[in-house]
């Protein structure tokens, strides 16, 4: 450097200017947030849940897809994670409001599906499930079913290797 002293004394008016103390808060002056007490409310009784879901009873999230049932009719599809569904549990969305659902270790189960505005209900056993479509494009398919108790998150991929089942 060709000024050694210059620079010295510039990075020692630094120091000093970064060190200069703070002119002293006036007595009418707010309290600092830290000698605020902070209320929350006592969850740790409370299950856990994903903040990044709706609970049940919540609007279900502004970005749902407008899915329709172009998207996922009369394919099959495999859970690949679910809430309470067992994995690789394959449901078919046929063309006719069959739903098939066929489990790894049971023997499939026929009920039925509805799309009417905007919304899809799945019949199971004689009981309708309100079902929001979280996502859905041509490989994944994400739903959360309104079953008693607890909604029931699911997501399904595309599984081009099972065979569509048929219709009782």
């Amino acid at each position: 450097m060709r000024h050694p002293i210059l620079a010295c004394a510039l990075a020692a008016g630094v120091l000093t200017a970064c060190q200069q103390p703070q002119p002293s808060a006036s007595a009418d002056a707010p309290a600092p947030a830290a000698e605020t007490p902070q209320v929350t409310a006592d969850t740790s009784q409370q299950p856990a849940r994903s903040t990044d879901q709706p609970a049940q009873g919540e609007a279900a999230p502004p970005d749902a897809p407008n899915a329709t049932p172009a998207v996922f009719v009369d394919k099959v599809w495999r859970v690949k994670s679910s809430s309470s569904v067992e994995a690789d549990t394959l449901y078919a969305f046929l063309s006719d409001g069959t739903l098939v659902i066929d489990s790894p270790n049971g023997t499939p189960m026929h009920g039925q599906w509805r799309f009417e505005g905007g919304k899809l209900t799945m019949v199971e056993e004689g009981h309708s499930y309100p079902t929001d479509i979280l996502r859905a494009d041509a490989s994944e398919l994400h739903l959360r079913s309104h079953n008693p108790g607890t909604p029931v998150d699911i997501v399904l991929t595309l599984a081009p290797d099972a065979p569509l089942p048929k219709a009782k």
